[in-house]
């Protein structure tokens, strides 16, 4: 199975000048934990709720600062004809829960790790994934 096949294709994107509280809306408004940073189609980065609350809330934040101040850029992303056992482990290789899928240069879709679980075929590719995505932390004493 390709990861176009699974792929939710309709993404919702922002702009790197988007507001942060921009990207938190649509995140509640779709229910989804991040949003890819585009300039046009392509992809420049993305943002998770994660990023919000560590790298704006949890700092005294402006909800109002452009979301290339808190973006994580050096985005990882597959393309669609790659199948979900390849999706599955680039996203553990970088302990990432979201793929952008981008062909040509343009955003075309988006892959969570409840994707993959989903198919009975990727079962265990996700299960796999998930186990090495979600290594406990080691927090210091």
């Amino acid at each position: 199975m390709n990861v176009r096949d699974i792929m939710t294709s309709n993404v919702s994107t922002v702009s790197p000048t988007s507001s942060v509280n921009e990207a938190a809306k649509i995140m509640k408004d779709l229910n989804v934990g991040a949003v890819p940073i585009t300039n046009g189609t392509q992809p420049v980065g993305i943002i998770t709720d994660r990023d919000i609350a560590i790298r704006n809330a949890a700092e005294g934040g402006d909800f109002n600062a452009p979301v290339e101040q808190i973006m994580s850029s050096g985005l990882v992303y597959g393309n669609p004809e790659m199948s979900a056992e390849e999706a599955a482990n680039l996203m553990a290789e970088n302990q990432i829960r979201r793929l952008p899928i981008v062909e040509n240069g343009n955003l075309v879709g988006i892959v969570a790790l409840g994707d993959l679980a989903v198919q009975n075929k990727s079962d265990m590719e996700a299960g796999s994934a998930l186990s090495t995505i979600s290594l406990p932390s080691n927090p210091q004493k």
